[in-house]
């Protein structure tokens, strides 16, 4: 299945597959460069064989601007121009390593992904956002710019550790609770292993997901209004996960915990949506505590760029399937870091 969706600043071709990945897909690309992790290029040798690849180790710490500058000077070395292409074959780090540099490469040249994770599938390859961290500072330099294509091929899902999994649906729960009170239910009537054994169901989990994601970034490319409500858990959750090297997934878990319990008194949301939220979280393996240190996760927040003054866009439920940005002051978030962190 393909599909080639409109944003306002240009097309992307999405490709939709479930048998194992063949270049063909894409098209003849002559003058391409793949970048991936050692993780991936030892369990896919074949599909790396006979191209040029940059590899570079797994993990967020490698997010940073020293990766980029590094990746920079080894396509200087294997003479990459304005016709190469870059290809992003791996989990979101990759993905947004691959679309940062390719922006700023000689002021911009194409790129692809190869999403190999759940994450990045549902969430993080979509929607051009692509960006890297400075200290604990999460995406704090970044760009808007669209792939040309992106491939997502759930046979790559074989491989992928059980934390991952998890990690992954971590994102599809946000989707649910924010935008889609049926998909949330059908979430709370399965669980994990479900997903994991069908994988036409899985398939039809990810399009929703990148229905729901491609619908919004086309009518807010920039992230100016309606955008900003996918940042729903990760407001704090990006500060936790900083702060103690947790997965993206596990962060965003705890920081959509967080959000619901501040739109219970600042919103009315029914505490019985965040019971709900938290009786989901355990049936797809995410965690519903962890230990935090408000005054440093404050610390972290107080530099988060979308900080005005003395407050801060937070998103909010007023109900499951609605949600809404709210400029929220420090005060209020750092009541609800304490009352956190004194029940964990």
């Amino acid at each position: 299945m393909k599909l080639d969706i409109q944003f306002p600043s240009g097309s992307v071709r999405m490709h939709f597959a479930t048998e194992p990945f063949d270049w063909s897909v894409i098209g003849l690309v002559k003058d391409k460069i793949l970048i991936t992790n050692k993780h991936i290029a030892r369990l896919y040798p074949n599909l790396f064989a006979n191209e040029k690849t940059l590899v570079i180790s797994a993990g967020e710490h490698t997010k940073d601007i020293g990766t980029i500058a590094y990746l920079a000077g080894e396509l200087l070395k294997l003479e990459a121009t304005r016709s190469t292409m870059l290809i992003g074959v791996g989990g979101g780090v990759i993905t947004d390593i691959t679309g940062f540099l390719a922006s700023i490469y000689m002021r911009g040249i194409s790129f692809g992904f190869i999403p190999t994770s759940l994450l990045g599938m549902v969430d993080a390859s979509i929607g051009g956002k692509n960006g890297v961290n400075v200290n604990l500072n999460k995406n704090i330099l970044g760009v808007f710019h669209h792939p040309e294509f992106i491939v997502f091929d759930t046979s790559f899902l074989k491989t992928l550790p059980n934390p991952e999994w998890s990690n992954g649906f971590a994102e599809i729960i946000k989707y649910a609770i924010c935008f889609d009170p049926d998909f949330f239910t059908e979430l709370s009537r399965k669980y994990l292993p479900f997903y994991k054994e069908d994988t036409g169901a899985l398939s039809d989990v990810i399009k929703k997901c990148v229905a729901i994601k491609c619908r919004i970034v086309s009518g807010d490319e920039n992230e100016s209004g309606e955008r900003k409500l996918l940042n729903f858990g990760h407001t704090v959750g990006h500060a936790i996960e900083n702060l103690y090297g947790l997965s993206h997934g596990n962060a965003v878990a705890i920081g959509m915990q967080i959000a619901c319990r501040i739109s219970e008194k600042v919103c009315g949301l029914n505490p019985e949506v965040t019971e709900k939220l938290l009786k989901v979280l355990r049936q797809y393996y995410l965690p519903v505590s962890q230990p935090v240190a408000t005054t440093k996760v404050m610390e972290i927040l107080k530099m988060d760029k979308k900080r005005n003054g003395d407050s801060i866009n937070f998103i909010l439920l007023e109900a499951t399937g609605k949600a809404v940005i709210k400029p929220l002051s420090f005060d209020i978030i750092e009541q609800a870091m304490v009352e956190y962190e004194r029940n964990n």
